[in-house]
């Protein structure tokens, strides 16, 4: 592996305080780039202080949208470490959404080291507010100068970090989600399982226009028959009905989340019945009607969202009386306490800065 060039910058700047912290917002020193040139491969990698790109205006990820991410956390607990949460699995991750996109894989100790390497050089820029974390987003971008739809023969990989607050303005607090029967994210087939911008771009016009309704982010259901539950635009779904706790399967339109697959092994270990199945949308109004639901959202970002509204068909479902679930509350303690250090970790996901084995 190639060693890591280090650059550091001449006028650091002074990180906000931990209580101003929005999302996404402001960004560190520094970044890490690679490079890619078809018949070199990667390489070059290093840290410079955090600047513009220079692109061409015939770039052809401005005009292709051949591009990927991901978007991981790193923790300062109240010991003073800094831990990165599932750093392996989302290097992995990333080299799934590069094969959707034809974009040549990625040396994941290579990932691991450029983030494990960026997040040790602005450290200082980890808060250490409880509920604050530092966001590292790994990017890949396709570079060569042309009009003409094949795949890029050159590329860029960079890694940004920035801290952040909550997600949501509601925080923990349960959010409202409409369950579109008109627009469509993605379809198996297609490009779901895949953290690329078009995904993105493609959940535009609905969440506008469920927020345009109050509703803090849209449902989306099966593109086929706008019958089963796919994913929110931010994050996996997750419902319990009785005693059987059920997410939709991964088909290939949804996202694998990292955050849904620790949900699902705590949900196991403490021997829930749990269920990765198809669920209709109908299921879940009858259940909402009967006050037997309780639904929450999982993502990086996010953590551990409850549902407190649910829209449909021009109808609005309470959930659990507006009220975070019993449920909910314990994976979201559970997993913020594994990732700030303060509750049991018996799968090793959150694993100190300084330690170099991968997540």
């Amino acid at each position: 592996m190639n060693q890591i060039a280090i650059t550091r910058t001449a006028v650091p700047k002074q990180p906000p305080a931990d209580e101003t912290l929005a999302f996404g917002k402001v960004f560190s020193d520094h970044m890490f780039l690679m490079n890619y040139e078809a018949g070199t491969g990667w390489h070059n990698p290093r840290i410079e202080p955090y600047a513009p790109f220079v692109l061409d205006p015939a770039t052809c990820v401005l005009h292709y949208g051949q591009a990927i991410f991901d978007g991981m956390k790193a923790f300062r607990g109240n010991d003073g470490q800094i831990r990165l949460f599932r750093l392996g699995d989302h290097a992995r991750r990333l080299n799934k959404s590069a094969g959707y996109l034809c974009i040549p894989e990625l040396d994941p100790a290579m990932v691991e080291a450029s983030i494990r390497a960026l997040v040790e050089v602005d450290q200082r820029w980890v808060p250490s507010l409880p509920g604050t974390s530092l966001y590292i987003r790994p990017t890949v971008i396709a570079t060569e100068t042309f009009l003409g739809v094949h795949p890029s023969h050159s590329y860029v990989y960079y890694v940004i970090v920035g801290p952040v607050g909550a997600y949501y303005k509601e925080g923990m607090n349960p959010v409202s989600i409409l369950a579109s029967d008109t627009y469509v994210r993605a379809v198996q087939g297609g490009l779901g399982a895949a953290k690329t911008a078009g995904n993105y771009a493609a959940s535009l016009f609905g969440a506008e226009e469920a927020a345009k309704a109050g509703y803090t982010q849209v449902l989306w259901l099966d593109g086929v028959e706008h019958k089963y539950l796919d994913e929110v635009g931010t994050m996996n779904i997750m419902l319990k009905i009785g005693d059987e706790v059920i997410t939709p399967p991964l088909n290939g339109a949804i996202l694998a989340g990292i955050t849904r697959d620790s949900a699902l092994t705590l949900l196991r270990d403490w021997g829930l019945r749990v269920s990765e199945r198809p669920i209709a949308i109908d299921d879940v109004v009858a259940a909402a009607r009967a006050g037997t639901l309780e639904m929450w959202g999982t993502g990086t970002a996010a953590v551990i969202s409850p549902v407190g509204e649910l829209g449909y068909k021009g109808e609005r479902y309470i959930i659990n009386g507006r009220q975070t679930g019993a449920l909910t509350q314990k994976l979201y303690d559970t997993i913020v306490g594994i990732q700030y250090g303060t509750a049991p970790d018996p799968h090793g996901w959150a694993r100190p800065l300084g330690n170099r084995l991968g997540g």
